[in-house]
């Protein structure tokens, strides 16, 4: 099961900041229909800013929501709702206690080591009964690969999916290789995208997916819950606000977002 910001899809953490720019001279393999043009932007997304591509068998939109065909079937129209703060996918990992097994390889740069030991010591630092620990083996439950350039100069920053039937974490999850060098992202900035693809892969929702324009800007854009699911979390705060700085938040600035305290609560209530 794939997810992007949302239900069964790829979610993807990009920056509504960073933008990337190519040839018009270049034939674009990553075109998609005008048909499915329309359709989002009747979901309400913005397709000036970050215009869609395929990606992956699907759509990637506003940088990093990952569609199927699916996906685009089941969602609703934009809206304005207030809701809470934190959600969650229907699916989590089961089996707890337990010790996810996560695996970069050596192609990625020191810092992107530093950013995932760094993504790794803020959840262990919560004492869950979820762990994660890095390891040196490609067999582990989570493995890091690299976009593809293309990929990349598209400004995709990172990817990941929600859990699986089976109560495991999704397991793969693609980052940029150029965060530091393009962006000039710090190890915390680095550590901050790896986190919340880590938090898609155990389950959670963006905190503000029913309306990406209050991190992303731009119109309003409502991932809808689709077949996944956007199930609220007790204990988390009405509404979701820039201000917070949640992890989760589905567009990122480049800059550190520790943990905040209602991140805190849903991870300790869900794990």
């Amino acid at each position: 099961m794939k997810k992007i910001l949302s239900f069964s899809f790829i979610v993807l953490f990009a920056s509504g900041v960073f933008v990337s720019c190519q040839s018009n001279q270049d034939v674009d393999p990553y075109a998609i229909p005008s048909d499915v043009r329309n359709q989002l932007i009747g979901l309400g997304f913005d397709v000036v800013k970050h215009p869609p591509i395929s990606f992956d068998g699907g759509y990637l939109v506003e940088g990093d929501i990952f569609l199927s065909a699916s996906d685009l079937s089941t969602m609703g129209a934009a809206k304005r709702v207030p809701t809470v703060e934190q959600y969650s996918t229907n699916l989590l990992v089961t089996g707890l206690p337990r010790t996810i097994t996560v695996y970069m390889p050596t192609t990625f740069s020191a810092a992107n080591f530093s950013a995932v030991d760094e993504a790794i010591r803020r959840f262990n630092a919560e004492n869950l009964q979820l762990k994660f620990q890095r390891v040196t083996t490609s067999s582990a439950n989570i493995v890091f690969s690299r976009l593809t350039k293309s990929q990349e100069r598209q400004g995709i920053l990172g990817s990941s999916g929600f859990p699986t039937t089976a109560g495991n974490p999704y397991g793969v999850i693609k980052m940029s290789g150029i965060l530091e060098s393009t962006y000039g992202l710090s190890v915390n900035g680095i550590a901050t995208i790896m986190a919340h693809e880590m938090g898609h892969c155990i389950g959670f929702r963006h905190t503000d997916y029913y309306n990406r324009a209050i991190s992303c800007g731009g119109a309003v854009s409502n991932e809808g819950a689709g077949t996944v699911g956007a199930n609220l979390i007790p204990g988390t705060p009405s509404t979701a606000t820039l201000a917070a700085q949640s992890w989760m938040l589905a567009c990122t600035d480049g800059s550190n977002r520790f943990f905040n305290n209602d991140d805190k609560t849903a991870l300790n209530y869900l794990y």
